[in-house]
């Protein structure tokens, strides 16, 4: 995994940035501060122009990556074969040991009306294990509140680093607040929007009762071909407006359709954005 921005991880890895010392390379120049390192001073430069100038070298660290996984009620619903958690599950899983193999530090945060109980950073290839079976342990249910989540997230966490947000972006109360938050407070944010196809297209008509799957809320509708083509309308908006949020906030934005198999979907997060090289 490769972070548009440089974090200051706590272990070298597969991660480059800038910093004073002997590093893996010179990398650039900056101004002497009282109190820095008389070592690293670059007497060539001081020798010839007669400035103070610190020397920079590039250092391999490891990123702080979270995973933010959407384990509410709406994520549990399933309309075919496989449920958007399900899909999000395996999608973290892998997302995890690419993270881990990279020597980086993972760790799972669920998340519904508020954060769950999460799996702290954890690092190297032998660890995955410990992250498979706390996805299994996730049982998915009640609302979505993920602007009061993610909010709770940044104040829970000293380290920042990139934060992957696994969800269906399914919340009354939007998603603005959390993303600029994220972004506000040092965090790298990229959205993983889950949708189904079932949902995307629906074919239903007739009279039906519907019922919300978060407040269990219940409407009798009847439901036309009108009907059908403003609903597709209104969840192209929602799509499009979730990702010109993104794109605002400068935050990654990649959409998938939960039938297409998971190791796919991965590639292509991989592909869309710019995590492999």
């Amino acid at each position: 995994m490769v972070s548009r921005k440089v974090y200051s991880g706590k272990q070298r890895a597969e991660r480059r940035s800038k910093k004073v010392g002997s590093g893996l390379e010179f990398a650039d120049h900056r101004d002497y501060s009282p109190g820095d390192d008389f070592r690293y001073l670059d007497w060539q430069v001081f020798a010839r122009m007669e400035r103070m100038l610190i020397r920079l070298h590039e250092e391999e660290e490891d990123l702080q990556i979270y995973i933010l996984l959407d384990c509410s009620r709406s994520m549990s619903l399933s309309l075919g074969e496989i449920s958007k958690f399900d899909q999000a599950a395996k999608i973290a899983a892998a997302l995890a040991y690419v993270g881990l193999a990279n020597l980086d530090r993972v760790a799972i945060v669920p998340f519904g009306e508020k954060l769950e109980q999460r799996l702290p950073p954890t690092r190297g290839k032998n660890q995955i294990f410990k992250v498979f079976r706390f996805l299994e342990s996730i049982t998915p249910g009640g609302p979505t509140r993920l602007n009061a989540s993610l909010k709770q997230f940044v104040h829970q966490n000293k380290r920042r680093g990139m934060a992957v947000i696994l969800s269906d972006f399914y919340d009354p109360e939007g998603y603005d607040d959390a993303l600029s938050y994220l972004r506000y407070n040092g965090y790298e944010p990229f959205a993983i929007h889950l949708v189904d196809e079932l949902e995307m297209t629906p074919s239903l008509r007739g009279d039906l009762s519907v019922v919300d799957c978060e407040t269990g809320e219940v409407k009798e509708i009847t439901v036309t071909p009108r009907m059908l083509a403003r609903y597709k309308e209104v969840h192209q908006e929602f799509c499009r407006n979730l990702e010109a949020c993104c794109k605002q906030r400068q935050a990654s934005y990649f959409r998938t359709a939960i039938q297409v198999p998971w190791d796919e979907i991965v590639l292509r997060i991989f592909r869309a954005g710019g995590f492999l090289k």
